[in-house]
């Protein structure tokens, strides 16, 4: 029996582990939790750090791994690509894995190939940073040069937040000391989730962001449609088939990231994973009709696959909704309301709430702290806006003062 190697084993790497079984195989998961999410649903559980390459590469030769997949996870795909190169399997490559979450080595592909991005800048230090700011003497944005989540992602306006938020954006570059400089874009955000196959680049899904209010860099909610009336979907999708093809990525999942200024359609960032919040396993399926883990699976074990990427009829009509609850203010919930209405409605494919009645809850920070979401697929934009709409009637979180 094939034996396939899955990682971090976290919540979002679930149903790839499912799917795994799913297709009769023999699954094996490392996770640094002791009971992390996938462990039950493995056959085979290691608790160890993903990042100590050579615990796993023994423990991967010791069971015999044939294929190592991962999704969901941009700081899991160089180990992906490291061990795949060590194992001698199919994997993507360490260069391809660097290209792929080095903001900067990604900046600077784009700019050789025509791909537009905002003017940016590798900082080491404060005075590098405040050097750009003042150059361009307009709005940036520091990042991190690998991390994941938005975390130590911060918009800047003046000299006093950037000294107050760079230490922090820097602590979590894991590759290199560096955070990266950039002019912050006004302008509507969108993502670009596609698959990679021997026949080319497909974009499969295109999301229209809301973001928080209260902190411009975390995305409120992505809104699924084929097209839109007000921008050019075929763009993005053109700009992400250049950039993965021209990457030499020969297989996989795709995430990207747009911002459109002034009608002009620049890359944020792009990743060689799925996108998150089940993104890549429930709604990229949804909208287009194509399990793209049967073929990221079965290609890191056979070889790749033949994979029809023309949307079936009325596909292009469908549309869907990753929606992130807000925090009504800070304080200690005290009652929940509407989550039968979740529960009980089929156009809600997935919902959580990641907090308790007791527990206190405060605007997120970053991405991976939002306090829950809710995934909805319907056959129509009138469908799917009137659950959205119910949704904010129906569901509600009380909360008092501490």
């Amino acid at each position: 029996m094939e034996k396939v190697l899955v990682f971090p084993g976290g919540k979002w790497q679930l149903p790839l582990v499912r799917r795994i079984k799913e297709l009769g195989l023999f699954t094996v998961v490392v996770s640094p939790e002791e009971n992390a999410p996938c462990k039950n649903a493995s056959d085979f559980f290691c608790q160890s750090d993903i990042f100590d390459i050579d615990n796993i590469e023994r423990l991967a030769k010791d069971m015999g791994v044939t294929a190592i997949v991962s999704d969901e996870c941009d700081i899991a795909m160089p180990v992906v690509a490291e061990l795949g190169k060590r194992l001698a399997l199919r994997t993507l490559t360490p260069k391809e894995a660097k290209l792929f979450t080095n903001k900067y080595m990604m900046r600077d592909f784009c700019v050789k190939h025509g791909i537009p991005v905002p003017e940016y800048r590798l900082c080491y230090t404060f005075d590098d940073a405040w050097d750009f700011f003042k150059e361009i003497n307009k709005t940036i944005i520091i990042k991190p040069v690998d991390s994941n989540a938005s975390h130590g992602v911060f918009v800047i306006n003046d000299e006093d937040e950037l000294r107050k938020k760079f230490n922090e954006s820097m602590k979590y570059s894991r590759a290199e000391k560096a955070i990266i400089a950039e002019r912050y874009l006004q302008g509507k955000e969108f993502t670009a989730d596609g698959l990679k196959t021997k026949h080319g680049h497909c974009t499969l899904a295109v999301s229209k962001k809301k973001h928080f209010s209260h902190n411009s860099s975390i995305a409120k909610e992505l809104y699924f449609t084929y097209d839109d009336p007000d921008y050019k979907y075929d763009e993005i999708r053109k700009l992400t088939d250049k950039f993965v093809l021209e990457s030499g990525l020969e297989f996989g999942l795709t995430h990207a990231e747009y911002k459109c200024e002034d009608g002009k359609y620049y890359l944020i960032e792009i990743a060689a994973r799925g996108g998150g919040n089940l993104v890549s396993s429930v709604i990229t399926h949804y909208l287009s009709g194509i399990n793209t883990y049967d073929h990221l699976i079965k290609t890191a074990i056979w070889g790749d696959t033949e994979a029809n990427l023309i949307l079936a009829p009325g596909f292009e009509e469908r549309c869907a909704a990753l929606v992130f609850f807000e925090t009504p203010r800070e304080g200690i919930v005290s009652q929940i309301y509407g989550e039968e209405y979740l529960k009980n409605n089929e156009l809600i494919r997935d919902y959580c709430f990641n907090f308790a009645i007791g527990d206190h809850i405060t605007d997120c920070v970053n991405d991976s702290v939002r306090i829950g979401y809710y995934i909805a697929c319907a056959k129509s934009k009138y469908e799917l806006d009137n659950l959205i709409h119910n949704v904010e009637k129906e569901v509600r979180i009380e909360v008092l003062d501490d």
